[in-house]
Formats: structure tokens, C-alpha cells, sequence
């Protein structure tokens, strides 16, 4: 079993182009022994973003703190505390701190794509 605090983690910034003012903190990877996914918790800072991007892999994310949006080819829809949402393989997405505190989010992958 692995517990980990994400205060013990150091967070690494998101230098990838479109990004701006965030992030991570890989929770659970595999380092931990996991065979299947990664935990990442993501900060964005107030004016930050991560890139609109796409990918050949699902999210699952878990918003824990702060206010956001998720933009999509549908729009932007509100992000708060304690939303669960599913972007799937091959849908546009990015997530924007619209508030006046850090968005901080759970983000879950499979295994095999953890780099990005």
C-alpha cells in the first residue's frame, strides 16, 4: 500500500505550449507498484490554463478546490468543488481557473501514456 500526501510531492510546473500558471503532482504512478493508472493532481493558478489540447486517452477528473471551466467544442462548462467529469479519447478539452484561488483537480490516466 502507498500513501501519499501531496504536500510531500514536489509539483512540477507544465512547460508544454499553451499551458500557463500550472501544475503537477504525479499522486500514484508507477512507482507506487500501480499496474493500470496515474493519479495526478493538477494546480492552476488564478489566469492560468492548460492547453486546448487532444489525445487517444480518457480522463477522469475530480475537481477538489476552486472554480474553473472545462472548454470543449460544446463550450466552456463550470468547474466546482466536488464535480466528477469524464473527457473521452479524442474530445478537445481544456481546463481554465476562473476564480480567485488555485483550481486544484484530481486527473486519472491509464498507465501508459503518464508522461503527458
Amino acid at each position: 500500500m502507498r500513501i501519499a500526501r501531496p504536500s510531500d510531492i514536489e509539483p512540477k510546473a507544465m512547460d508544454m505550449e499553451g499551458a500557463h500558471a500550472t501544475a503537477m503532482r504525479l499522486l500514484i504512478g508507477p512507482d507506487a507498484g500501480a499496474p493500470t493508472f496515474v493519479m495526478r493532481m493538477f494546480e492552476i493558478e488564478p489566469g492560468g490554463h492548460t492547453p486546448l489540447h487532444e489525445h487517444q486517452w480518457e480522463h477522469e477528473v475530480f475537481v477538489l478546490d476552486g472554480e474553473g471551466e472545462v472548454v470543449s467544442p460544446e463550450g466552456r462548462t463550470p468547474l466546482r468543488p466536488r464535480t466528477a467529469l469524464f473527457v473521452a479519447p479524442g474530445e478537445k478539452h481544456q481546463f481554465v481557473n476562473a476564480g480567485s484561488e488555485t483550481l486544484r483537480f484530481l486527473c486519472l490516466i491509464p498507465l501508459q501514456v503518464q508522461s503527458c
